[in-house]
């Protein structure tokens, strides 16, 4: 059972998007169990600019106001959702589009990230605090494949805008997932980007614990992402750059990026 995380980035080009959605499609319809969790940073971003939204970024994470929020929901959970299941309805899938909110699947709280040392309030930010796979296993079950965008809720029914790979982090771990994939623009993990010398090709749960403070950007989510997915049941995750679709196809057979191991 895999669970991947398709990152932003890489929906950008409409080629690689093809490429990628065979390759997954091809693995799902010969048997293989999948949940894919989307992205769609960049997608948000111009939606904003065409409205003339300002936005900033705080510790890898968009500062999401009110009207932020909006523009986020029915991106992610509408635009980006739609047109991804779409694609895979015409590979022959069977696939079904879903909040991650919907049906128990994500609870979560505001998230107050440190940056330089303080609790810093970064609007309706979300963090997952109860994953729930019940509704995700009766979808897989009945040979599914479901795609979920990282649109969490609170408990009082507000939207919060939760970042991909923790929302995939978090519901691989609710699965217990033989593996989380995380579909990026980078070739894995790094002990300090951007050396290339420095490729990490397979590290523990507790040295990527101990060396993920230092990281910045992107990166600091995806390793939080990855330490949530293996802490909380995930047998190991993967980081590949799925700009090329062959580095996808070897990973689904155990090749290539960065490996995690629990």
């Amino acid at each position: 059972m895999i669970v991947i995380k398709y990152g932003g980035h890489v929906l950008e080009s409409a080629e690689t998007n093809d490429l990628i959605i065979a390759v997954i499609s091809k693995f799902h319809l010969s048997g293989g169990r999948v949940v894919l969790v989307h992205g769609g940073g960049p997608a948000i971003d111009a939606e904003l600019k065409f409205h003339q939204i300002p936005t900033t970024m705080s510790a890898g994470y968009r500062v999401t106001t009110p009207e932020v929020m909006d523009v986020v929901q029915r991106t992610l959970s509408g635009t980006v959702l739609r047109d991804l299941t779409n694609k895979f309805i015409a590979q022959g899938v069977n696939a079904v589009g879903i909040s991650s909110g919907d049906g128990k699947t994500l609870r979560a709280h505001k998230y107050q990230p440190l940056v330089n040392g303080e609790v810093t309030d970064i609007g309706l930010v979300g963090e997952a605090e109860q994953a729930d796979a019940t509704f995700l296993n009766l979808l897989l079950d009945n040979g599914y494949l479901p795609i979920v965008s990282p649109v969490a809720v609170q408990s009082d029914g507000q939207a919060l805008n939760i970042n991909g790979d923790i929302a995939a982090g978090s519901i691989a771990g609710a699965l217990g997932a033989d593996e989380v994939l995380f579909i990026t623009d980078v070739a894995g993990i790094y002990r300090s980007w951007p050396d290339l010398s420095t490729f990490i090709a397979e590290i523990s749960l507790s040295e990527l614990a101990e060396i993920a403070p230092r990281f910045a950007d992107g990166m600091a989510p995806k390793a939080r992402a990855v330490i949530t997915a293996l802490s909380s049941g995930a047998a190991q995750a993967r980081i590949i750059d799925g700009r090329d679709s062959a580095n996808l196809e070897s990973a689904l057979h155990g090749v290539g990026g960065t490996v995690v191991k629990a």
